[in-house]
């Protein structure tokens, strides 16, 4: 790196920005991973409010449309978190290098790549709609009102790919916090919306659907805002917005992968749901109720892996092997331990927690039963999660996509197969297909990362 690139410090780390490479391990991931959990919480509130909604003052049908389309929602979430991974763990080894310009450059390419994509994304989503309902084999009484659904969201898909990868580049220098104001904001207005148009406005799931792009557009004005008012290096200046191919090479060269990986992943689950709409109603609107609360029981490792990261990018954007391995350590505990605090409650609860969904006994009774089958295998998932997150801020994240496609698409749809079609075709033996598929990723994935290099991942210039 030259010298005038390089400099020995940035002139002062600005408001929001955290400069990981010194200090406390343990405080730099509690204070990033928990408002950024927060944060998540108050994401996952979009679907979850819309799914109590119409649940409660719609109909079970709707409740089971909004619920239904959950994978492919997540598959389009998925892969554009992939991508801003990509933008975020450039971003993040250069800060740590001390290189700002090269962090205003990926900055801008970052935002006009996403406004580019938005564009692709919604024609695509709206045109696609009905063909990806009808790929689940949603049961007619359904179909309306899931393309309803889905045809809207991709309307308004700009939102949610804005906010997430502005809030990825804020993020990949340390700053967590005010992604997370903006989602509480956003979800407080979707919330708000939800109830006005079903209740108010009686518009049925088009009224939720609505109130959430609505939402997901404030949160990405409020991001927006937020980096073009910025004064450290990530601060966005539409002029000069265009695209730099060096950049743009290293943000796909780690986001690709993982917006492959997770895409692809949410896609398989698409299928997963085809097996469960096999069954009747009462058990698809039971397994939407427990994928509501799997979510969350999803957040606190997930926020903690994210954690991982942003501390290795930045800690290896200084050449700090060790302590970005003792980083990985520290996470790995944190996620256990709070992923199995957090089952406790669930597993005493389920019922409860079902019926805030939908009350209807006979939903209450599959989605209590999903929950004690399955929620005590979570444990498993923090190892594929903060290895995977640790490895992707290394640059490396061609193998957690590899891994995580054989053990999530290919084992699992085997799996399912199987099951379904030569063992016992029930509720149960066929939703182990997921745990089944975690133990697989977390073994394949415990055994990489022990025998893996950080250093030599990295994608920052020497």
């Amino acid at each position: 790196m030259t010298a005038e690139n390089k400099k020995s410090s940035l002139s002062r780390l600005r408001r929001g920005d955290v400069d990981m490479t010194e200090g406390s391990i343990v405080r730099h991931i509690l204070t990033f991973a928990f408002p950024l959990l927060i944060g998540n919480i108050s994401q996952q509130l979009y679907n979850m409010v819309d799914t109590w909604v119409v649940g409660n003052y719609v109909s079970n049908a709707a409740f089971s449309a909004v619920g239904s389309v959950g994978p492919i929602i997540n598959m389009l979430i998925g892969f554009f978190l992939g991508l801003a991974s990509g933008a975020g763990v450039v971003i993040s080894q250069y800060y740590g290098a001390k290189n700002e310009e090269k962090v205003r450059a990926t900055v801008h390419t970052s935002i006009l790549m996403t406004l580019v994509m938005a564009a692709v994304f919604t024609a695509a989503g709206v045109l696609m709609a009905p063909h990806m309902v009808d790929m689940m084999k949603a049961p007619e009484d359904v179909r309306p009102e899931a393309i309803t659904y889905l045809t809207i969201y991709f309307s308004g898909v700009v939102g949610l790919m804005v906010y997430n990868m502005g809030a990825g580049i804020l993020r990949a220098v340390g700053d967590s916090q005010r992604p997370f104001y903006f989602l509480v904001v956003s979800a407080v207005l979707n919330t708000a919306l939800d109830l006005l148009f079903v209740l108010a406005f009686d518009m049925g799931v088009a009224g939720v659907a609505w109130a959430t792009v609505i939402a997901q557009c404030t949160s990405a004005v409020l991001v927006l805002v937020t980096l073009m008012r910025s004064r450290s290096c990530i601060r966005l200046i539409p002029r000069e917005l265009r695209i730099s191919w060096d950049m743009m090479k290293k943000i796909f060269k780690v986001g690709i992968p993982a917006a492959l990986q997770m895409a692809v992943t949410s896609f398989s689950n698409i299928f997963v749901q085809s097996y469960i709409n096999y069954f009747q109603t009462d058990v698809m609107s039971g397994w939407t109720a427990y994928n509501k609360i799997d979510q969350i029981l999803f957040l606190p490792m997930q926020s903690i892996a994210l954690a991982s990261t942003t501390f290795v990018g930045q800690n290896l954007g200084r050449n700090q092997v060790d302590r970005a391995k003792r980083g990985v350590a520290v996470s790995l505990g944190m996620a256990a331990v709070s992923t199995a605090v957090m089952m406790v409650p669930v597993l005493l609860f389920a019922p409860h927690f079902v019926a805030f969904f939908n009350a209807k006994p006979e939903v209450v009774a599959y989605g209590s039963m999903l929950l004690r089958a399955i929620s005590p295998f979570y444990v498993l998932c923090c190892v594929n999660q903060v290895y995977s997150g640790a490895l992707r801020g290394a640059g490396d994240s061609r193998a957690p996509m590899i891994i995580m496609l054989f053990s999530f698409v290919f084992f699992r749809q085997i799996y399912l197969y199987v099951m379904s079609h030569f063992i016992a075709n029930e509720i149960i033996p066929i939703a182990m297909g997921y745990p089944a598929g975690w133990l697989v990723c977390s073994t394949i994935t415990f055994i990489y990362y022990h025998k893996a290099s950080l250093a030599k991942s990295r994608v920052v210039d020497d």
